[in-house]
């Protein structure tokens, strides 16, 4: 019984000791692979990223949309005699067309000549009411009684052919058919030899005035309060832009807003109004629009592509005094030419990694050029 315990104790006592060994092996095998790992990482190059600060500046706010140039003013010529045309001149410029003016000078003439003879009648009417006015008491009742009525009757003719004369120089005036604005015209609608009238509906040409020119956009609805806040304070600017987004054409403010919203689109629609002094603008020509609603004062700003996205929001990369990228959920209010509004998880004067992020993840060791914050630049600098 007593070797039988002696030998259990020795069993279990080597048992132990083994165990033991083992788990020391184990503990130093880790430890070696933990300082190979270290050494390894110590060995990795650090990663090439651009990087650029985060900016504490002003930020314009704009409501971008769609519109439609139109001539600030625009005009149907038509004629307002009926003939035909001799003459269409289209150069920029006061005279459009012109009528053959024979018939109404001609009417103008005989208008003149009817004046000269009212007049000559009115004359022998006045000398023969001063003779009979001279003749008292020998002249008749009835010559007294009818030669001023005669006298006041060809003073009345006379006049009336003075308002037909005025009517007859109008209508060989409307034979010189001209603009009533100033502006470019169209094509034309007829052509020279041809027979107009003036209760056609068919114009001769159509005059588009273009300096200054307006433009006609939408707005969401749920903007109208903010733009009709912001008008009052002062007028709004609008920048015109190509369709593609790529070249600015002209800078205007806002005109008018629209008495009504559009029920079934739940947009208002804005005019507003360019000098257009380079005719960049052209009427029915399609543009983006931008409405400066509201300027934010400080924001904290980064190039756009400086936020990353994932399925648990927004992030961004943040390079430390270490040279290590640290993760930083961001929130971003507004976005636009290529900067971002950042109003949670970046301070001004940080650095945002805004380039070669697929490569980094949370306390890479990173090498970096800083890029400018300025979307138009290419330029980079390395550190």
């Amino acid at each position: 019984m007593k070797a039988s315990r002696t030998l259990g104790w020795i069993v279990l006592l080597s048992a132990v000791a083994a165990a033991g060994y083992f788990g020391w092996k184990h503990h130093e095998q880790s430890v070696q692979r933990a300082e190979n790992a270290q050494k390894a990482a110590a060995r990795k190059p650090a990663i090439p990223v651009s990087i650029s600060p985060v900016e504490k500046t002003d930020f314009p706010v704009y409501l971008t949309g769609l519109g439609t140039v139109q001539g600030f003013n625009t005009v149907q010529v038509r004629t307002r005699d009926d003939g035909q045309i001799d003459k269409i001149v289209f150069k920029e410029g006061d005279l459009l067309a012109e009528i053959d003016p024979r018939p109404y000078q001609a009417a103008l003439d005989q208008a003149k000549a009817k004046k000269v003879q009212d007049e000559a009648d009115l004359a022998n009417a006045n000398l023969d009411l001063q003779r009979y006015t001279k003749l008292g008491e020998f002249a008749t009742r009835q010559q007294l009684d009818t030669q001023p009525a005669m006298v006041a009757r060809l003073t009345a003719l006379i006049a009336a052919d003075d308002a037909a004369m005025t009517n007859t120089q109008i209508q060989l005036d409307y034979t010189q058919v001209t603009s009533p604005i100033a502006g470019v015209v169209g094509l034309r609608q007829v052509d020279v030899g041809n027979i107009v009238n003036a209760a056609t509906q068919t114009g001769i040409v159509t005059v588009a005035q273009i300096e200054p020119i307006a433009v006609i956009f939408t707005a969401p609805e749920d903007q109208l309060p903010y733009i009709s806040e912001a008008q009052k304070a002062a007028g709004l600017k609008v920048i015109a832009i190509t369709t593609d987004g790529k070249k600015p054409l002209a800078e205007g403010t806002l005109a008018v807003i629209n008495n009504q919203v559009d029920t079934t689109s739940g947009t208002i629609r804005l005019k507003a109004v360019f000098d257009n002094k380079s005719h960049a603008l052209w009427p029915g020509q399609s543009v983006s629009t931008r409405l400066l609603v509201k300027t934010l004062k400080d924001a904290t700003v980064v190039p756009d592509n400086a936020i990353q996205h994932s399925t648990n929001g927004l992030y961004a990369y943040v390079v430390g005094e270490d040279n290590k990228a640290e993760l930083r959920k961001v929130k971003v209010s507004q976005s636009i030419d290529g900067r971002s509004v950042v109003d949670e998880g970046l301070k001004p004067g940080e650095r945002v990694i805004t380039g070669g992020q697929f490569k980094v993840q949370p306390g890479t060791t990173v090498t970096t050029a800083v890029a400018s914050s300025d979307p138009a630049s290419s330029k980079v600098q390395q550190e």
